[in-house]
């Protein structure tokens, strides 16, 4: 029994005496002393040390270490949607490059697998009209349609004989005589996966709309005009919470000299060629005050383009063409949410006669979009670009 509840450890039998102990001790002190063994020792405790911080660095002739920002330290993105992080994760291996100060475009198109692409030429096809070997829009810049702007970027201009980049880089479109139903998807270019799935998956009708901040901006451009999307470039504008919440630093202000407002629309529309209108990110603030939208609606009117808002603007008109959401359609971030506001844009273009939609490039979204679209001209509709939609 009393060997049942001993405390000691199973290996105390095997234990050194103690005379044992204290002549081992002794010739380990003596070992210790030796100069040779000591340095012997110091160098592999050395070696084992570097190994360890190879492991945890990396290899030290890869080159320079990488930094990650993470998107929530962004101003571009403060202030996403709920869900925003989900949308954008590339199984945390991606973010976007954050370059607010350059003026440079996107010189390479990212075409894993090159659709192809039609450039209009004078006596052969006219601008604008798509391809019809590949479904494509034409590869911009077309002729006429973009001059020199601040720092040697390039701006979308109207060309000598009238023509304005709404009319040139929209989507064209034959009406059916059907209720028409337009979705734009924005968010797009901050996350290569998304994406490339919103371009190659959903249908062309669709209208894609890019964030300015995206790095390789003209290449997604360029990508989705390839594959039939008409584009939209978005802006940042003054949210009412402003600036707890900050798009970033070429937001829109309400308070801002026009100046300063034109200024920054330039640096915008300078990211790249294409878009046929500007969006809005955000902007409850910007869109309620009559002097800023004044002066935005002038900077595009001389610019020729179109406006399409998410519905912040609807009660805004001006000499642009223009088209506001009737809704989000994922502002309930589930497919049953998604599905019942995509059924609710259905019945409102059958009263009407058109209605518009406005999501984000969540996979979710993406994914519902794409179901939903595939069975519209069934159900008596006609799924248009949102383009078609625009009136002045």
């Amino acid at each position: 029994m009393a060997a049942m509840f001993s405390r000691k450890p199973a290996y105390a039998a095997s234990a050194p005496s103690p005379e044992a102990s204290g002549d081992l001790r002794a010739r380990l002190m003596t070992a210790v002393s030796n100069p040779y063994i000591a340095a012997s020792g110091a160098a592999c405790l050395f070696m084992v040390t570097l190994a360890g911080l190879i492991l945890v660095t990396g290899d030290p002739k890869a080159g320079a270490p990488i930094i990650r920002a993470e998107l929530t330290k962004i101003g571009a993105t403060r202030n996403a949607p709920d869900g925003w992080k989900e949308a954008l994760a590339d199984e945390g291996e991606h973010e976007a490059a954050f370059k607010p100060d350059t003026f440079d475009l996107s010189a390479k198109p990212i075409l894993d697998n090159p659709v192809e692409a039609s450039i209009s030429f004078p006596g052969e096809e006219g601008p604008g009209v798509m391809h019809a070997a590949s479904g494509s829009l034409p590869q911009a810049p077309l002729a006429g349609l973009v001059g020199p702007g601040p720092g040697g970027a390039q701006l979308p201009i109207i060309a000598a004989n009238g023509r304005t980049a709404a009319e040139a880089y929209a989507r064209p479109f034959t009406a059916s005589g059907r209720p028409k139903v337009s979705v734009v998807i924005g968010g797009l270019g901050l996350n290569p996966q998304t994406t490339r799935a919103a371009i190659e998956t959903l249908p062309p009708e669709i209208t894609l709309s890019f964030a300015p901040y995206a790095e390789g901006l003209q290449g997604w451009i360029d990508l989705a005009r390839a594959s039939g999307h008409e584009v939209l470039l978005e802006t940042p504008m003054e949210p009412a919470d402003y600036p707890a919440n900050d798009p970033g630093p070429y937001t829109l202000i309400a308070a801002n000299r026009p100046e300063d407002t034109v200024r920054k629309l330039e640096w915008l529309m300078s990211r790249a060629t294409g878009y046929f209108g500007l969006s809005n990110y955000l902007g409850a603030k910007f869109v309620e005050s009559d002097a800023a939208m004044n002066t935005f609606n002038a900077a595009l009117k001389a610019r020729g383009l179109a406006f399409v808002d998410d519905g912040l603007a609807a009660r805004r008109g001006g000499s642009i063409p223009r088209a506001s959401a009737d809704r989000v359609i994922d502002d309930e971030l589930s497919a049953a949410a998604i599905d019942a506001q995509l059924r609710a844009l259905e019945t409102g273009a059958s009263a009407r006669g058109q209605s518009m939609g406005s999501g984000f490039a969540y996979p979710v979204t993406i994914n519902q979009v794409r179901t939903w679209a595939n069975g519209l001209s069934a159900r008596g509709l006609q799924l248009a670009p949102a383009s078609a939609l625009t009136r002045r």
